[in-house]
């Protein structure tokens, strides 16, 4: 079974947008997934509550009962757990980071959100789990060059040591209509772009975690 926490100490970096469309991804595998909602905000049980399909299923927990939930689904089968994080609780975000397979690092490419981001590179370095920081909300891509800001995110990142994903989650319109419709971007426009690379960045997790 696999374990991915997506965690964050800075709000508004994208963790729970992430959570939503990754989780129908692997459930569209076929495969049982299991999201586990540990922000007081509940934002994730919110869309939960929105969407009309049966997967993925989800339960709202605190970060203290991630083990033996953790432990339950495995003895049913679920293929994958997507653990969502509150930004501030330290505790919370640690226990969830080491029950973890991969964490997912989500930053704005923002000099702020860059600078909030190298705390939570430490904790997860701290854990000894693999890690992949991935470049969120980020101006969409025009032409072969990505943008600069991104770029020098990227070597940012680099600096502080974290292993950032090629996959880079542009801020697009649809990822936002389709989360208020309780649906994803794979669901909502298939053939778009965000889904595309929503796509992307949910193979190199696979590869970031058979790496592991």
């Amino acid at each position: 079974m696999q374990v991915i926490t997506i965690a964050a100490r800075k709000g508004g970096s994208g963790k729970t947008t992430l959570a939503t469309h990754l989780s129908v991804l692997a459930a569209g595998e076929g495969r049982p997934v299991l999201l586990l909602d540990t922000d007081p905000q509940r934002s994730l049980a919110w869309w939960w509550r929105l969407r009309e399909a049966e997967t993925p299923h989800l339960v709202e927990c605190e970060g203290r009962d991630l083990g033996k939930i953790i432990e339950a689904a495995r003895r049913e089968g679920v293929h994958a757990c997507i653990i969502d994080t509150p930004p501030h609780a330290e505790n919370s975000i640690l226990a969830a980071m080491r029950v973890s397979d991969l964490i997912v690092i989500p930053t704005r490419p923002g000099p702020f959100d860059l600078a909030a981001c190298a705390s939570t590179i430490e904790m997860a370095a701290a854990t000894a789990k693999p890690a992949l920081t991935v470049i969120n909300h980020a101006p969409p891509r025009i032409g072969a060059a990505e943008p600069s800001i991104v770029a020098e995110a990227r070597e940012a990142l680099a600096s502080m040591g974290a292993t950032v994903a090629a996959s880079v989650i542009s801020q697009r319109v649809a990822l936002s209509h389709a989360i208020i419709g309780g649906s994803t971007v794979s669901e909502y426009e298939p053939a778009g772009r965000a889904a595309a690379e929503i796509a992307a960045l949910w193979t190199e997790i696979q590869t970031s975690i058979g790496k592991a």
